[in-house]
């Protein structure tokens, strides 16, 4: 079957307008910002009327993206505390299937570390006291439940796991320093301790109440017995100065001061692991 093309426009009658994208589809509906005519799968949706794609895309370059507190993209779901959970839970999976295996591979151990199996000082972060304990792997997790979702959304998805894992890897560095054996994620969260006072500090928050959940732990960590004090230290130490660095950075250069503090801090922590031999006491720690 065949069609006849349409017919000339009569003298003085005036073009019916057609989609800019589309020109074989009529069209009476133009674009509020570049009042080009679009058809119905060209509109999109505007405070006034209906855009063209083009100038949606457009508007959404010049449209400042909302940024953390410190930095980063805006987090509305704290992906990475998620992602750390189950990290945890999976790693005392292992352990309750094989824990002499595991344990024995992945502890923070000084001897190991100066051997050469870095992956402990990152690993052991990761571990808990085997069953039939469970306090253990029940509060370091409350405690990042806890801590996790609001430093995230103030530091920003990368600069908190930034943060964790410094934090974790100068517990280890400690514990490489001053002890033997440990394993816990306290580390970390020693870390999350200190930067949720630096951030409350910041913020112009009354930190006392989290001067005394530190103080609180940190007594616990010298009462309790095999509780690895050079891990939780360590940590929280770690956790101030890279939360400092975070925090404090200029607005002007935000980014490459923070980067620049991560990097100095890890630096610093590898060179006191390979320049340094480590410490030998007799017994090994939970963190």
């Amino acid at each position: 079957m065949t069609s006849q093309p349409p017919p000339p426009p009569q003298p003085g009658a005036q073009a019916v307008p057609t989609c800019y994208r589309h020109p074989d589809r009529e069209t009476y509906v133009r674009c509020q910002r570049c009042e080009r005519p679009i058809c119905p799968d060209c509109m999109r949706d505007a405070a006034v009327g209906h855009q063209c794609p083009e100038c949606v895309r457009e508007g959404n370059r010049e449209v400042r993206q909302t940024r953390a507190t410190f930095g980063g993209a805006a987090v509305t779901t704290p992906r990475v505390t998620w992602t750390l959970l189950v990290l945890n839970v999976l790693a005392y999976g292992a352990e309750v299937l094989r824990p002499y295996e595991v344990i024995r591979q992945f502890e923070m151990w000084s001897f190991g570390v100066h051997n050469g199996e870095w992956w402990r000082l990152i690993t052991s972060a990761f571990l808990h006291a085997p069953p039939p304990s469970f306090w253990h792997i029940l509060f370091n997790m409350w405690a990042l439940y806890a801590l996790g979702p609001e430093l995230e959304r103030r530091l920003g998805s990368g600069r908190f796991a930034t943060l964790y894992l410094l934090s974790a890897l100068g517990g280890s560095v400690a514990v490489y320093l001053f002890g033997t054996e440990a394993l816990g994620a306290s580390t970390a969260i020693y870390g999350l301790f200190g930067a949720l006072f630096v951030v409350a500090r910041r913020l112009g928050y009354d930190a006392r109440g989290v001067l005394w959940l530190i103080g609180i732990n940190v007594v616990l960590t010298f009462v309790v017995p095999g509780i690895s004090w050079q891990g939780h230290l360590g940590g929280l130490v770690t956790g101030v100065i890279v939360a400092a660095g975070f925090a404090y950075a200029p607005p002007r250069n935000r980014t490459l001061v923070q980067a620049g503090v991560a990097v100095a801090v890890l630096v610093a922590l590898v060179l006191l692991i390979t320049m340094l031999p480590p410490h030998s006491p007799l017994e090994g720690a939970f963190t």
